[in-house]
Parts: C-alpha cells; sequence; structure tokens
C-alpha cells in the first residue's frame, strides 16, 4: 500500500514593477555583477514547479550561486522595471504569481548550505535549501528544529508562512523559531535584520514575509537530541468509509500532547478512494503512540503501517507527493472544530471526482498539531494571525494533467472549501497562506494583523515592488517604464 501523497508547502515570490517595451539584455548587463558560479537561462527557459497550474512564465531564470548574486538581480530588476520571482523550492501552489513578459525568476536552490553551531543551539541555513537537506543536517548533528512535514518544500518559505510542523508542540512554529535573517529589501540591499535591529520588520516577516524581501539565509533555534533518542511514531491507519463520522469526531475530541500531531486524508490505494490518518508521537515507542491514540484504534482500523522511525526518515510516507508537474489547483481553509457531516459530504464529493480519468493522485487532507506550546507566545510576537483560532487544517488537492479538467477541478476543490468554511466553528473565515488558493480577501490571511502589516509595508516598501506572494498592496508608485538603454 503506498501512503497518500501528502504536501505541505510553502514558497518565497517577490516581485518587482512591470517592464514595457523590449526585453533587456539580462544576461550581457549582470555578467560582470554575479559570481562566477551562476547560469543565466533564457528563450522559454524552464522553471521547476510542484505544480504546473498558475506556474510562472518568466523570460530568463537566474540560477544564483551566492547571496550577493540574489542581491545584485534584485537591483537590476528594478533599474529596469521588470518583475522578478524569488524561488527556493517551487513547490507554492497559491495562484498570485503574474511573473510573464520579460520578467525573471530567481532560483535559489544553490542557495542549499546548512550548518550548526558547536553548541548545539542554532541552525543556519540557505534560503534555497529544502525540509530534506535542513532535517538530515539537524540529525546528522544531533538536533532537531521546527521543519514542515514534505521533504522538497523550501524550508524558508514555509517558516516565513508561519511554520506548521509535528514538532510545534514542542518548539512552537517556524516564526516562533527564527532569530535572524539575511534578507535583500526594495532597494537591492543585502541586510541582516533581527528583533533588536528592526522589531516593526521583524514582526512583519513572521507571517508576511514575501512583502518585505528575499531571505537569502536565516538562522533558526536549534534543540539538542542523540540521535539514538532523535526517532518518531507514526504511520497509516486505514478505515472503511462507514467509520468517517465516528473517526472525525474522535479526532476532533483528541487532547493532543505536545509530542503529538494527527493528519487525515481521503486518498486512493490501488485504484480504490480510501480513509486514512496518520498519527504521530515524538520520541514515543509504539506502545506509547498506541496508548496516546486509543481512541482512534478503537475504531478497529483494518490496515496499520505505524512504526518508529529515525527522525531524519519521518518525512518519508510523504516523499511520493514530492512529484513535480501536473496540475494542482488547491483549495484551503482552517477550523476551530470538525463536523463529522461535512466530512462525510467531501466524502461524496471527493468520490464523485475520481470518476474523472486520470485525477487516481488527487487527495482531500486535513493536519492538526498540539498548539499550547504556540498558544503560550504572544500571539502579539509575529504577524502569523491564527495561533489561537485555528486547530484544524483543511485542503482539497485535486492532482491531473489534462488542463481541459481546471475548471471541474477548481469547481470541485471550492466547493469542499465551502463545506468547511460552513462549519469551521470560526467567527469569520481564514486560511493558513502557505494553504491558501489566492483567491482569498486580505482579511482571511492575513487577520487582526493586515492594517498594522499594510503600515509597516509602506514604511519599507513604499513602491510595492515585493507584491507577487498575498501581496498587500495592489498599486504600484514607480517612475516610467526603463528601455534597454537606460
Amino acid at each position: 500500500m503506498s501512503l497518500p501523497k501528502v504536501f505541505l508547502s510553502s514558497l518565497l515570490l517577490l516581485p518587482v514593477i512591470i517592464f514595457a517595451g523590449k526585453c533587456p539584455d539580462l544576461a550581457g548587463d549582470l555578467k560582470q555583477k554575479l559570481s562566477s558560479g551562476v547560469t543565466i537561462e533564457s528563450n522559454d527557459p524552464t522553471v521547476t514547479r510542484w505544480s504546473e497550474y498558475g506556474a510562472p512564465k518568466p523570460a530568463f531564470v537566474v540560477n544564483v550561486a551566492a547571496e550577493k548574486d540574489v542581491a545584485a538581480t534584485v537591483k537590476y530588476a528594478v533599474s529596469k522595471n521588470i518583475q522578478f520571482l524569488a524561488q527556493d523550492g517551487g513547490a507554492g501552489w497559491a495562484k498570485t504569481s503574474t511573473i510573464d513578459n520579460c520578467d525573471v525568476v530567481i532560483n535559489m536552490r544553490k542557495l542549499n548550505q546548512v550548518t550548526v553551531s558547536g553548541d548545539k543551539t542554532t541552525l543556519t541555513h540557505g534560503g534555497g535549501a529544502i525540509t530534506s537537506e535542513v532535517i538530515d543536517a539537524a540529525y546528522a548533528a544531533g538536533v532537531q528544529v521546527i521543519s514542515p512535514n514534505c521533504n522538497c518544500v523550501g524550508n524558508m518559505g514555509a517558516y516565513l508562512g508561519g511554520g506548521y510542523s509535528r514538532l510545534a508542540g514542542k518548539y512552537g512554529l517556524g516564526v516562533d523559531n527564527l532569530l535572524s535573517v539575511n534578507m535583500v529589501n526594495a532597494d537591492g540591499d543585502l541586510r541582516t535584520v533581527t528583533e533588536k535591529s528592526d522589531p516593526a520588520l521583524w514582526w512583519a516577516i513572521r507571517g508576511a514575509g514575501p512583502n518585505f524581501g528575499v531571505v537569502t539565509s536565516a538562522t533558526i533555534k536549534a534543540y539538542e537530541v542523540p540521535q539514538e533518542k532523535n526517532t518518531a511514531w507514526l504511520g497509516g491507519l486505514i478505515f472503511t468509509q462507514d467509520k468517517i463520522e465516528a473517526l472525525v469526531t474522535a479526532i476532533n475530541n483528541l487532547k493532543l500532547q505536545s509530542q503529538m500531531a494527527i493528519f487525515l486524508y481521503y486518498a486512493t490505494s490501488e485504484g480504490e478512494p480510501n480513509v486514512i490518518t496518520f498519527p504521530f508521537c515524538a520520541g514515543c515507542t509504539a506502545e506509547e503512540g498506541k496508548k496516546l491514540f486509543a481512541s482512534i484504534y478503537a475504531l478497529e482500523p483494518v490496515a496499520d503501517t505505524t512504526a518508529v522511525t529515525p527522525f531524519n526518515e519521518v518525512n518519508a510516507g510523504g516523499d511520493t507527493f514530492c512529484e513535480f508537474g501536473g496540475r494542482k489547483p488547491a483549495y484551503g481553509s482552517g477550523m476551530a472544530k470538525l463536523d463529522p457531516a461535512t466530512w462525510r459530504g467531501i466524502w461524496d464529493d471527493y468520490v464523485a471526482w475520481l470518476k474523472n480519468p486520470g485525477t487516481e493522485a488527487s487527495t482531500i487532507l486535513m493536519e492538526a498539531y498540539s498548539m499550547d506550546k504556540a498558544r503560550s507566545i504572544s500571539t502579539n510576537s509575529a504577524s502569523f494571525p491564527h495561533r489561537n483560532t485555528i486547530n484544524f487544517h483543511g485542503v482539497a488537492l485535486p492532482w491531473y494533467t489534462d488542463a481541459a479538467l481546471d475548471g471541474e477541478a477548481e469547481s470541485f476543490a471550492n466547493k469542499v472549501r465551502t463545506r468547511l468554511r460552513a462549519t469551521d466553528g470560526l467567527g469569520k473565515d481564514s486560511s493558513y497562506i502557505n494553504f491558501a488558493h489566492g483567491d482569498e480577501s486580505l482579511e482571511i490571511i492575513y487577520g487582526d494583523s493586515l492594517s498594522k502589516l499594510k503600515a509597516t509595508k509602506a514604511a519599507n516598501d513604499p513602491k510595492n515592488v515585493f507584491n507577487q506572494w498575498f501581496p498587500l498592496s495592489k498599486g504600484r508608485s514607480n517612475q516610467a517604464p526603463a528601455t534597454d538603454e537606460a
């Protein structure tokens, strides 16, 4: 049996001002300004993306080799009034990018170095490092860090959006674990930002980072855990579909302790739709894990793949979900509670959608984490707005290759999101930015932080240079478009 394709992701999307006229000679102009390891692609360059739905179509891809290369490329793009997008893992799915025409993608994947401090209290990684690289380095050094649940996700993009993790119950969210970042600002300058150096900007980037700059590296908290103790009990439990209501009720009533998390999936196995839960317990034995999730086991799963696993392998069950390409217009929403009847309706929607040929990789997913640690930290400590409200995250993820299905896929996934919102138990619609589709209002994404974020944006990026990832402002203030000779 293959476990469902589960993806958490995130992405850094950061553009500039629209260019009009002939495309500049980017390669020629930048040649003397970039390090020797840089390559520049043009003439229909390849942009490797997890989803081809809404993917950017730039004229150039700059594969940077050093942080200063990002700064030089940003400064150049600003001077030429062309848009750019800085990409770490390429796994974001929101349809907010407008990259096209003469625009540029800055591919940061070569900035993937990861180091752990000698005292094992911090980890520093480049802006292009993906989850597997961070986890592998941390495990080898005998530490744990907050990291996403999918190996191919850009670690930095996940952190800047909020940073949910199976370890959130122990250490808090990603935004709670950032110590400093190097970032390129709206002037194209590379600077180090910390809580002390710029409190207002520090608050803003931890929840809305791509609106304020390109993060080229970051230092985060690390927690020493010897390898022999750095394990987790996790795996899949499959249930028959008649157990949906009872299973949803059990998950809704489950008290997640600090070492626990649980996911719920509707996914196919051997062509048939299945109901699968994925319990997780950091540092637990099998006996301890099964005891903590006794209410789930009481519903008598028909299959059980749980096992104690080294922590550098905890994401392996989702590796099939790291297949790049295909079309994946995902729609997500947050919830305070789960409603059994809602999830029965979603099951019916999912089964109906699967009747379309080539859609068998599609998934419905729900994620729940222990939030006690995160909620012990002030809601005003970062711009991330949902720490005290959202308990569950639901996502409808159609997956297919035929673009002719786009309309039906959007209708199906949006219907699921509408069902979730109707019984979410929240006072207002709320979506985690890294799970959102891209059609949501700013209030849904940024919540009560929106007003202060807009003020911080005006102070740090008055021309709205960074406006591709759930942009805080739609308009731009800039000079007349530059020509190729400018």
